[in-house]
Order: structure tokens, then sequence, then C-alpha cells
């Protein structure tokens, strides 16, 4: 037997797909710390003073290789210290310093001597906020209203054919005409002849959607001062876009007032501010006035939403809660939201403490990064699932 030499020979690709993996990497990490910091990147005052078009940065964990990496205080390594070490010690940092002194990773009253953690920023632009924001947000309750009224054009798939694009080839009914073809044939194997390519054809439709309508009411009287308008708009305007991609046929009417309440344009409700006292019913008043000529209920969905201080006239609070009640039964959902950032008691939210209705929900902020949680309160299937803060 002559002698034969062989050659084994194995392609490790890993190395081709370390750019991607890298790259996969640091985009979760960039959605992880969009998600960390959501609260505060929604309130950023430099996304909503520019109409969405700011790119803002974010710090983000650097990226390390796996690595064996000693102790950065050159102090005892593995097998030379004294036998003192616990399970989940940090080896890398030496132990935290607990009496303060200073000699810790960046804390303490003085200067510290270990290592901190390498932070790079990164550039996150509007559609990326979006994106994750606008996944946890829907309108509750939403129900079909006169589906002949409100019509969308849409894609359905109705057909399957023997031909049309690889794009659309329907893989299961293609690999099924196979089998069924070599199984008459006998032929003990699986091929896939042109003949048995199967695409799916779709038509033009045209169906029917549930129109929704919102009614942004805000308090612009004087005891609304810098912060408190600055959170209702900020409020606002993140409702408005998630309202304008998730939703169609969503329509949204602004209602701005102090004792008297008048319907304004979305540019005036974003941008001027005015003075007077307060009389919350008058936006209520308007608001059933706009439903009675405009939306009636059985052919829309209703989400009257409110912001305010709560520095509402006392003998206002009775016709408040008269029209809320009337609002309630009208809407899937009514919101008062109630900027108070100090914490006091306001006549607005006495009279709605004791108010309940399964169609009403109320919040409090008292800060800007709270906003966040104001969306999701009130755009959400259950009204429990946020806590006011």
């Amino acid at each position: 037997m002559s002698g034969t030499q062989f050659t084994l020979q194995k392609d490790d690709w890993s190395l081709h797909r370390k750019g991607q993996q890298d790259q996969q990497r640091h985009n979760e990490k960039v959605k992880q710390a969009i998600k960390e910091n959501l609260g505060d990147l929604i309130s950023d005052e430099s996304i909503v003073m520019s109409d969405g078009r700011q790119i803002v940065k974010i710090p983000i964990r650097s990226l390390e290789e796996y690595r064996i990496r000693y102790n950065f205080n050159k102090g005892k390594h593995a097998g030379t210290g004294d036998g003192d070490t616990q399970v989940g010690d940090v080896i890398a940092q030496g132990k935290p310093d607990a009496q303060g002194t200073g000699k810790g990773p960046g804390k303490g009253q003085g200067a510290g001597d270990a290592p901190g953690l390498d932070y790079s920023e990164a550039n996150v632009t509007l559609e990326d906020i979006e994106s994750i924001l606008f996944s946890e947000l829907e309108l509750p309750n939403l129900a079909p209203k006169q589906p002949d009224r409100v019509t969308v054009d849409d894609i359905d798939y109705k057909d399957v054919r023997k031909t049309g694009l690889m794009g659309n080839i329907d893989k299961k009914r293609t690999l099924i005409e196979s089998i069924r073809r070599n199984q008459l044939n006998a032929t003990g194997r699986v091929q896939i002849l042109p003949d048995d390519l199967r695409f799916k054809t779709w038509e033009d439709v045209r169906k029917p959607d549930s129109c929704a309508v919102v009614l942004a009411m805000m308090d612009t009287s004087g005891s609304m001062g810098l912060f408190e308008k600055y959170c209702a708009r900020t409020f606002f305007f993140w409702m408005t876009r998630f309202l304008r991609t998730k939703y169609e046929t969503v329509q949204i009417r602004y209602i701005a007032h102090h004792t008297e309440a008048k319907e304004v344009t979305e540019e005036y409700f974003f941008t001027k501010g005015e003075s007077g006292g307060t009389i919350c019913s008058s936006a209520y008043d308007l608001a059933l006035r706009l439903i009675e000529r405009e939306y009636p209920s059985s052919q829309y969905n209703l989400y009257p939403i409110h912001f305010s201080d709560g520095d509402n006239l006392t003998s206002d609070n009775e016709k408040c809660v008269k029209y809320v009640t009337q609002l309630c039964e009208l809407s899937q959902m009514f919101g008062y939201a109630e900027v108070n950032q100090y914490n006091r008691s306001s006549t607005l939210m006495n009279a709605y403490s004791k108010y309940h209705h399964p169609n009403f929900r109320n919040f409090v902020i008292r800060e800007k990064s709270a906003v966040y949680s104001a969306l999701r309160h009130f755009f959400s299937q259950r009204a429990g699932e946020v806590k006011p803060a």
C-alpha cells in the first residue's frame, strides 16, 4: 500500500464575523443605555425645543475583550494572599472602601486611587428614542366605531400561484409540493423543481379602521410657571409624535384655558403663554361641545387629557367633577395630570382624589423625568401598570 498523505484543514470564520459581532454588541449597549436613561432623554430640553431634530449623546460602557485582568492597585494576586477573600469579591479592583477615605473607584470625599469605569458617548437620534419609547405605548380601550366611515390602505395576501417574485415565495407550500411529488415518484429523496415553486400574491384592499380623537387641554393661567408649562408641553410633544407614528387616523385638537377656554393651533399650544386666573371647567365644557358637534362617541374613540398645576377656583371644583363624569361616560379614557413640584395640596386634586370611574386616570408629576411615567400611565391598557410618583 503506497503511502498516501492527507491534509486536514478547518476554516475558522469567527474572525471574519468579529466586526459584525462587535457592532451588534455596541448596538445592544446603546439600546440598554437608552432604556436606562429614557426618563431623562424624553425630558431633554434640546430635543423638545428643537422640534425633534436634535441628536443627543448618552454615556455607554466601553466594550472590552475578555481577558485576564490583574489588580491595578498592585496588591496581592491570586494564590499569594492571606486567604481572607470571599465569594463575590472583585479581584480586579480590590475591596471597596467602606470608610469613605477616598481609596475607592471614584467614591468618598477625597481623590480615589482605584480605576473607574471607562465610558464613551454614543450619538442617539430621535428615531432611536422613539422606537423604544413608542413600543411601550398604546391607546387604551380602543374599540371599533362605525367601521364603514374610516378606511386605510393595506395589502392582503389572498392567493398562491406557481409564478411570482422570488421574494414572495411560500417556502412551506413549496416544500409540501416537492414532498408530495417525490412520494408519488418513490424517488426517496427531496428535490425541488421549478414546477414545485409556489408564490404568495397580494391585492390592495381598503380595511376599516377605528378612528380616535385626542383632546389635549392645558392650563395656561398665571399660576403655571416655567416648570409646569415645560412638563406639560414635553408630555404633549411626545404624545403627538407617538399618535402620528403609530395611528393613521388619529386627530388631535388643542385647547388652552385660563378663566376661559379656546381651541388653538398646534403652534400656539406649544409656544404661547398667557396669564390670569384658573377655571378648569371652561376647558371641559369646550371639550363636551366639540364632542357633541363633531365627534359623537358612537363613531369615535375619545381621549380627553388635561394638564394643570391644580390651582383651580374652589367654587369651580364641583362643576369640574360633573363635567369629568360626562366626559368619562363618552370617552375611552379621561386623563388628568397635575404638575406639582413641591408636593403641595391642590384644590383640584383634592376634588379628584375622592372621584372614581373606570375610565378616569390621574397622575402627579414632581420632576421632569416623571413625564415618561405619565406617558406610560395614560397610554397603557391598565391604569395600574404605572403608579404615580
